[in-house]
């Protein structure tokens, strides 16, 4: 459905050239719901304005729906009004002189969409609206509007024209906590339910875990990694992955194969010698980065306690609580083991105080070797 090859933008600033993105590649399928994910200054808000045409790569190809909108090579450039796209900005880009309908309107009235009458434009809009649950606020004026029917206003006038492509540029990052989750499910229900695809761009893991089919990955203006929620948070391809994708814990170490177990191996690390999982590009010898979540590692006040579990090596180490932190849902400990400060994530209900000494259990499945 859109496919990128290549797509490199380099900006010209007073220090020299700054690369924004490079060697973009990727390909969305019909009906996918794609997030690049990325911290700020990753290139992928640059890569979302190539894609609507807001930029133009220096390079590369782009093509929507089997038609070529960019080539470099062929000189070829579709300007913005004639690519089949609705775009929700950070902002929202809301006219304050307009009301909701003038808004939502402003699409079919001065878009490259043929002329139509105003009664269809009029039912466009209602069903729009009906779309994103703004039925009957089409003369409220857009001063009046809440942060949340903002949002609201300006998706609706993305999806008036029935785009083959939506594109969404952090649109919940200026809503609070609340109102942020509640969108989030409410916008990927309708994305879904309508059979668009979607490509979403945000800084924040939680809502690309939640809403996304595959996420993009993206650092310095590269592609790290795509797949989807469940591999790109337990199957990280390198340290930055790992780390930029929940918390997670790192220690040094040095991987040994085991033979025997195909992927697994040892490693030495500052706090011992951890039976680790790993992938098949590791070498005897190489230096790693050893990824433990907090939330994977179990936490015991005996060693009387400590599990086993058949077919499974375990990895045990003990330490002294050293901060407690109360998250309600959870409970949040650092544990002081050797000169390492562990993170862990545990059962709110469960007894523990500062300076206390404890056991920490996480599986060999969950104690993963990663390249730098």
């Amino acid at each position: 459905m859109l496919s990128l090859r290549l797509i490199n933008k380099t900006f010209i600033v007073e220090r020299g050239e700054v690369h924004a993105v490079c060697d973009v590649s990727l390909d969305i399928e019909e009906g996918e719901f794609f997030t690049l994910l990325g911290p700020s200054g990753c290139g992928k808000s640059t890569t979302l304005r190539c894609i609507a045409g807001l930029e133009t790569p220096t390079s590369g190809e782009i093509s929507l729906g089997g038609g070529l909108v960019y080539s470099s090579a062929r000189g070829s450039v579709v300007p913005v009004y004639q690519r089949d796209i609705g775009m929700v900005f950070q902002s929202y880009a809301i006219w304050p002189h307009m009301n909701v309908f003038e808004n939502v309107a402003y699409p079919l009235k001065y878009g490259s969409s043929n002329r139509m009458k105003k009664e269809e434009i009029r039912q466009r809009v209602s069903d729009s609206l009906s779309l994103v649950h703004l039925e009957g606020m089409e003369n409220r004026s857009a001063t009046l509007l809440s942060g949340g029917q903002q949002q609201r206003v300006a998706l609706a006038r993305a999806l008036v024209r029935n785009p083959k492509l939506l594109l969404l540029d952090e649109p919940l990052s200026n809503l609070d906590a609340k109102l942020r989750e509640e969108m989030r499910t409410e916008l990927c229900e309708l994305v879904h339910r309508l059979g668009i695809t979607a490509v979403y761009v945000t800084h924040d893991q939680l809502e690309a875990l939640v809403m996304s089919d595959r996420i993009a990955v993206m650092h310095e203006g590269r592609l790290v990694q795509i797949a989807n929620s469940h591999d790109i948070y337990n199957r990280p391809v390198n340290a930055f992955v790992a780390g930029f994708i929940g918390a997670t814990n790192f220690l040094d170490g040095r991987f040994k194969r085991d033979s025997n177990k195909g992927t697994c191996g040892v490693t030495e690390t500052p706090i011992g010698t951890l039976f680790c999982s790993a992938g098949a590009e590791f070498n005897d010898g190489q230096v790693v980065k050893i990824a433990l979540r907090p939330e994977t590692i179990q936490v015991e006040d005996s060693k009387d306690k400590v599990p086993s579990s058949p077919g499974k090596t375990m990895n045990v180490f003990e330490g002294d609580i050293e901060i407690l932190d109360f998250h309600g849902d959870s409970l949040v400990i650092r544990v002081r083991v050797g000169e390492e400060l562990i993170q862990v994530k545990t059962d709110p209900d469960q007894q523990l105080h500062v300076g206390q000494h404890v056991y920490l259990v996480v599986s060999q499945d969950h104690c993963q070797a990663v390249p730098f």
